[in-house]
Protein backbone atom coordinates (compact mmCIF):
# COMPACT_ATOMS: atom_id res chain seq x y z
CA UNK A 1 0.00 0.00 0.00
CA UNK A 2 1.50 3.53 -0.77
CA UNK A 3 0.94 6.08 1.25
CA UNK A 4 -0.07 8.80 -0.95
CA UNK A 5 -1.76 11.99 -0.07
CA UNK A 6 -4.73 10.14 -1.86
CA UNK A 7 -4.73 7.28 0.57
CA UNK A 8 -4.12 9.68 3.38
CA UNK A 9 -7.00 11.37 3.15
CA UNK A 10 -9.02 8.23 2.27
CA UNK A 11 -7.45 6.62 5.50
CA UNK A 12 -8.91 9.99 7.75
CA UNK A 13 -12.19 9.75 5.82
CA UNK A 14 -12.99 5.93 6.66
CA UNK A 15 -11.72 6.91 10.52
CA UNK A 16 -14.08 9.97 11.08
CA UNK A 17 -17.32 8.37 9.23
CA UNK A 18 -16.42 5.13 11.12
CA UNK A 19 -16.92 6.91 14.10
CA UNK A 20 -19.43 9.11 13.13
CA UNK A 21 -21.35 5.78 12.25
CA UNK A 22 -20.41 4.44 15.52
CA UNK A 23 -21.79 7.77 17.33
CA UNK A 24 -25.12 7.34 15.21
CA UNK A 25 -25.43 3.40 16.15
CA UNK A 26 -24.57 4.48 19.92
CA UNK A 27 -27.63 6.31 20.04
CA UNK A 28 -29.51 4.27 18.27
CA UNK A 29 -29.22 1.44 20.17
CA UNK A 30 -28.20 2.68 23.88
CA UNK A 31 -29.58 6.67 23.87
CA UNK A 32 -32.68 6.87 22.63
CA UNK A 33 -33.91 3.76 23.87
CA UNK A 34 -32.76 4.46 27.68
CA UNK A 35 -33.79 8.39 27.49
CA UNK A 36 -37.63 6.56 26.03
CA UNK A 37 -38.16 5.01 29.57
CA UNK A 38 -37.83 8.45 31.60
CA UNK A 39 -41.16 10.59 32.38
CA UNK A 40 -41.56 13.49 29.87
CA UNK A 41 -39.61 15.77 31.74
CA UNK A 42 -36.77 13.73 32.04
CA UNK A 43 -36.38 12.58 28.88
CA UNK A 44 -37.27 16.47 27.41
CA UNK A 45 -34.72 17.31 29.94
CA UNK A 46 -32.10 14.71 28.97
CA UNK A 47 -32.23 15.17 26.02
CA UNK A 48 -31.93 19.26 25.47
CA UNK A 49 -28.33 18.99 27.59
CA UNK A 50 -27.42 16.16 25.42
CA UNK A 51 -27.97 18.82 22.85
CA UNK A 52 -26.24 21.63 23.66
CA UNK A 53 -23.52 19.01 25.29
CA UNK A 54 -22.55 17.37 22.30
CA UNK A 55 -21.75 20.56 20.58
CA UNK A 56 -18.20 21.20 20.90
CA UNK A 57 -15.21 20.91 18.78
CA UNK A 58 -14.47 17.29 18.63
CA UNK A 59 -17.91 16.57 17.48
CA UNK A 60 -17.69 19.36 14.79
CA UNK A 61 -14.46 17.35 13.31
CA UNK A 62 -16.03 13.88 13.59
CA UNK A 63 -19.22 14.76 12.22
CA UNK A 64 -18.51 17.23 9.53
CA UNK A 65 -15.01 15.75 8.59
CA UNK A 66 -16.01 13.15 6.45
CA UNK A 67 -17.85 15.91 4.39
CA UNK A 68 -14.57 17.84 3.92
CA UNK A 69 -12.19 14.43 3.48
CA UNK A 70 -15.30 13.16 0.29
CA UNK A 71 -14.85 16.15 -0.96
CA UNK A 72 -10.92 15.82 -1.01
CA UNK A 73 -11.15 11.94 -2.06
CA UNK A 74 -13.39 13.20 -5.16
CA UNK A 75 -11.59 15.37 -6.46
CA UNK A 76 -7.77 13.44 -6.05
CA UNK A 77 -9.66 10.76 -7.38
CA UNK A 78 -11.20 12.47 -10.22
CA UNK A 79 -8.26 12.00 -12.94
CA UNK A 80 -8.84 8.14 -12.92
CA UNK A 81 -12.62 7.98 -12.71
CA UNK A 82 -12.34 4.27 -12.16
CA UNK A 83 -13.97 2.09 -10.25
CA UNK A 84 -13.21 3.49 -6.42
CA UNK A 85 -14.06 6.69 -7.92
CA UNK A 86 -17.24 5.75 -8.45
CA UNK A 87 -17.41 3.71 -5.14
CA UNK A 88 -16.40 6.97 -3.32
CA UNK A 89 -19.19 9.21 -5.26
CA UNK A 90 -21.28 6.98 -3.79
CA UNK A 91 -19.98 7.84 0.12
CA UNK A 92 -20.21 10.71 -0.41
CA UNK A 93 -23.72 10.87 -1.61
CA UNK A 94 -24.60 8.95 0.99
CA UNK A 95 -23.27 10.92 3.61
CA UNK A 96 -24.32 13.97 2.60
CA UNK A 97 -27.58 13.13 1.87
CA UNK A 98 -27.92 11.00 4.71
CA UNK A 99 -26.24 12.39 7.64
CA UNK A 100 -25.62 15.95 6.50
CA UNK A 101 -28.79 16.61 5.30
CA UNK A 102 -30.79 14.96 7.50
CA UNK A 103 -28.81 16.73 10.48
CA UNK A 104 -29.28 20.24 9.46
CA UNK A 105 -32.63 20.18 7.98
CA UNK A 106 -34.50 17.67 9.82
CA UNK A 107 -32.72 16.64 13.44
CA UNK A 108 -31.49 20.54 14.41
CA UNK A 109 -34.64 22.07 13.81
CA UNK A 110 -36.65 19.62 16.02
CA UNK A 111 -33.50 20.50 18.60
CA UNK A 112 -34.00 24.12 18.05
CA UNK A 113 -37.24 23.82 19.44
CA UNK A 114 -36.65 21.34 22.19
CA UNK A 115 -33.78 23.96 23.35
CA UNK A 116 -36.19 27.12 23.15
CA UNK A 117 -38.77 25.23 25.30
CA UNK A 118 -38.05 25.97 29.00
CA UNK A 119 -39.29 22.97 30.39
CA UNK A 120 -39.93 23.47 34.07
CA UNK A 121 -42.48 25.85 33.72
CA UNK A 122 -44.61 23.30 31.35
CA UNK A 123 -47.31 22.28 32.24
CA UNK A 124 -47.85 18.25 31.76
CA UNK A 125 -49.97 18.53 28.80
CA UNK A 126 -47.50 20.65 27.73
CA UNK A 127 -44.38 18.28 28.17
CA UNK A 128 -46.54 15.27 26.77
CA UNK A 129 -47.17 17.37 23.32
CA UNK A 130 -43.78 18.83 23.24
CA UNK A 131 -42.55 14.78 23.47
CA UNK A 132 -44.85 13.39 21.06
CA UNK A 133 -43.82 15.76 18.30
CA UNK A 134 -40.09 15.62 19.00
CA UNK A 135 -39.27 12.20 19.86
CA UNK A 136 -40.54 9.44 17.20
CA UNK A 137 -39.85 12.07 14.12
CA UNK A 138 -36.13 12.46 16.07
CA UNK A 139 -35.70 8.65 16.11
CA UNK A 140 -37.09 8.13 12.81
CA UNK A 141 -34.76 10.81 11.08
CA UNK A 142 -31.80 9.92 13.37
CA UNK A 143 -32.28 6.20 11.68
CA UNK A 144 -31.66 7.31 8.15
CA UNK A 145 -28.30 8.90 9.82
CA UNK A 146 -27.33 5.96 11.17
CA UNK A 147 -27.97 3.57 8.03
CA UNK A 148 -26.56 6.56 5.91
CA UNK A 149 -23.26 7.02 7.83
CA UNK A 150 -22.87 3.00 8.09
CA UNK A 151 -23.36 2.72 4.53
CA UNK A 152 -20.92 5.58 3.38
CA UNK A 153 -18.25 4.04 5.79
CA UNK A 154 -18.84 0.40 4.15
CA UNK A 155 -18.41 2.32 0.40
CA UNK A 156 -15.00 3.71 1.78
CA UNK A 157 -13.98 0.62 2.84
CA UNK A 158 -14.54 -0.68 -0.87
CA UNK A 159 -13.66 1.93 -2.83
CA UNK A 160 -9.82 1.55 -0.60
CA UNK A 161 -9.71 -1.81 -1.47
CA UNK A 162 -10.66 -1.12 -5.37
CA UNK A 163 -7.67 1.50 -5.07
CA UNK A 164 -4.99 -0.44 -3.87
CA UNK A 165 -6.21 -3.30 -6.46
CA UNK A 166 -5.44 -1.08 -9.58
CA UNK A 167 -2.74 0.79 -7.80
Amino acid sequence: MDFSLETVVVFITIVLTGLTAGLCFTWTNAITPGLGELDDLGFLQAFQQMNRAIINPTFIIVFFGPFIGNLLTIYLKYQSMDKAFWVFIGAAVLFMLGVVFVTLFKNVPLNDILDKTVLETASKTELAALRKNFENPWKQWHLVRTVGSFASFALLLFGLLLSNQTS
